[in-house]
């Protein structure tokens, strides 16, 4: 298998489908495919990139290939076992799923103005009244999640799942851009954030020289 993704300090989906395929135990190849670079249009351009209109990421499987974060990690399920991304207990895989799908189709506002950059630290961000709605929104869930079934770990639903993957890159924008958060939330970000896998990521991000001038705004009071 090899996983096309994009720069690992901007690309949320990228880091997405990178645990995803992590989590799955199996062994791929990752080519990074540096985003809006110079040689960005030609590179949208190549076989790699064709079936997603060259978006990232992609997963190619011999001749099967996936593209999308959420297709992504389902295809790893099946390879693998779905036990291995979803809790067990079918009250909580319907609520994990549910987390999941709701990150992967809303916050449209959170994206937007709190762009991840896992190198970036920004004091005094000024976020709006539309992205502090996805935030509440986005601990209430967490806070739910925790409440009913984080007993057995550290974890959204206990142990690290499909759940974690996907607000993994929302931890990384709470960090960045210092969103205040309640202590149970603070508990989780750090489980998170010093899970071996995400240490790596962020290590290769702090250790890539591309920057995305448009990611690099500070948000400033």
């Amino acid at each position: 298998m090899k996983l096309i993704l994009g720069n690992r300090n901007y690309s949320s989906w990228s880091l997405r489908a990178w645990l995803a395929a992590k989590q799955s135990g199996l062994s791929f190849e990752e080519i990074i495919v540096p985003l809006f670079g110079e040689n960005w249009e030609a590179q949208k351009d190549e076989d790699d990139l064709q079936p997603s209109s060259g978006k990232v990421p992609i997963l190619w499987d011999d001749e099967v290939v996936v593209w999308d974060s959420l297709a992504i990690l389902e295809y790893l399920g099946d390879k693998v076992g779905a036990d291995r991304f979803w809790p067990k207990d079918p009250v909580a895989r319907g609520m994990a799923r549910s987390l999941v799908a709701e990150m992967h189709s809303a916050y449209a506002d959170l994206r937007q103005e709190l762009p991840m950059n896992v190198r970036r630290r920004v004091e005094g961000a000024t976020i709006s009244a539309r992205t502090r709605s996805d935030i509440v929104r986005i601990l209430g869930l967490w806070a739910e999640a925790r409440a009913r079934f984080g007993k057995g770990g550290p974890f959204l639903f206990g142990s690290f799942c499909a759940a974690d993957i996907f607000y993994a890159p929302v931890v990384s924008r709470f960090v960045t851009y210092g969103v205040k958060v309640p202590g149970f939330a603070e508990a989780y970000m750090e489980a998170v954030w010093e899970h071996d896998w995400m240490q790596a990521w962020i290590n290769a991000a702090e250790d890539e020289e591309w920057t995305i001038a448009q990611y690099d705004t500070a948000l400033t009071g």
